[in-house]
């Protein structure tokens, strides 16, 4: 039996390449290490809409976590394992300040059976990193004219804009809502804009991946995290062996044990070489 049973992967600069394909090493390998005995487990900043067309071609059949582990849904059947929520009025108080601060929110809702991911409020004055989101997202969304006075059920959040002004976002909702937010801000390779993420307070990815390790009789220390952004460090740090990517931000490096080559260099191929040899 492997000493690690479970290999928790981000997607964007981990599993896919900076042409967002898993290549056929990749693909190889991940067989070679559920064929081992490795539950695959994919832990994701992406909507659970764009994580579940790579389940077929993997053979992935664990639960897929999302959202930067907001959301936890079998891909099978799509059901729903956990979903985060906001108290009311901390969301209320999310959307109306991040508006204030001349951002627009959306919020992520779990309605993936209804055919839409987010909802979103009236597009009025968007900046052009929200433009471009929801042009390439068409159909995605569902617009609610009472957006801000009956915010809708949701599990997470977020605003798009540059790099200074999502940290300066991130900061602004940390100091207004202390202890009450899980925050981060990254940038996704499919868009130019940065994201300011925004999730109840304990949310993360480690989180996500430690309930679908527990429903395994897995502990920590047979968990192997692999990542590249800031989103992947809890994950990265609590897990029994977490892995950089040599693509990952230096945060990511410095947090990890070992870091393996970069996205584009078939680095999870050879992680998975580590894990069974």
């Amino acid at each position: 039996m492997p000493r690690f049973r479970m290999l928790a992967l981000d997607i964007d600069g981990t599993l896919v390449n900076s042409r967002d394909e898993v290549s056929a090493a990749t693909a190889d390998a991940l067989r070679s290490a559920a064929a081992a005995g490795i539950r695959v487990v994919l832990a994701t900043g992406r909507r659970y809409s764009r994580t579940v067309p790579l389940v077929a071609p993997l053979g992935i059949d664990t639960p897929l976590i999302t959202a930067s582990g907001a959301l936890v849904k079998t891909p099978r059947d799509h059901r729903t394992v956990f979903r985060a929520q906001f108290a009311p009025p901390t969301l209320n108080r999310v959307l109306r300040l991040t508006a204030e601060l001349g951002h627009y929110p959306l919020v992520c809702a779990d309605t993936y059976t209804l055919g839409f991911d987010f909802y979103q409020p009236p597009p009025v004055g968007l900046n052009p990193e929200t433009e471009e989101y929801l042009q390439l997202n068409p159909g995605e969304g569902r617009i609610l004219d009472d957006f801000f006075e009956r915010p809708p059920d949701a599990f997470a959040a977020f605003a798009l804009g540059t790099e200074q002004q999502m940290l300066a976002l991130e900061a602004a909702l940390a100091a207004a809502l202390p202890d009450q937010l899980a925050l981060h801000v990254l940038r996704s390779p499919r868009y130019r804009g940065y994201f300011c993420e925004i999730a109840p307070a304990g949310v993360t990815k480690w989180s996500a991946v430690r309930r679908v390790a527990r429903t395994y009789g897995f502990g920590d220390e047979e968990i192997c995290a692999v990542g590249d952004d800031v989103n992947d460090l809890p994950m990265i740090r609590g897990a029994g062996l977490g892995v950089a990517m040599g693509n990952a931000v230096e945060a990511v490096k410095q947090a990890a044990d070992r870091v393996a080559p970069a996205h584009d260099d078939d680095g999870l191929a050879e992680i998975v070489g580590w894990l069974i040899d």
